[in-house]
């Protein structure tokens, strides 16, 4: 039953972010979307995790519909893509800031908790 729970979340974090990341703009090519997605993504997780839910609802809500939700593979896709296209500056800014803002936000979750 778990295993079931984990999919429908993880389905329904997958259209979240889906739909959140169209409605972001791309201005020159920067994946806002994606950017904002995982942040938002990691400031909820924090807040879970601090509320200290049971197991179940930690693996139904954290790992099924924020894991849905949130996109490591896709943002390293588009750092990739930033690289190739000769932009390294915006990726090293993107990649590192990327990282640096989605463990602050975690951190404020769980500070809010």
């Amino acid at each position: 039953m778990t295993a079931l729970l984990v999919a429908l979340a993880g389905a329904i974090g997958g259209a979240g972010r889906l739909v959140l990341d169209g409605m972001i703009p791309r201005p020159r090519g920067f994946p806002w979307g994606t950017a904002i997605v995982n942040v938002v993504g990691s400031f909820a997780l924090g807040l879970l995790v601090g509320a200290g839910p049971s197991d179940m609802w930690l693996t139904v809500v954290g790992t099924g519909l924020l894991g849905g939700f949130t996109t490591f593979s896709t943002a390293t896709l588009e750092l990739v893509r930033l690289l190739e296209a000769g932009r390294h500056r915006t990726a090293l800014a993107y990649g590192a800031g990327w990282l640096v803002v989605c463990v602050a936000a975690a951190s404020a979750g769980l500070a809010l908790t």
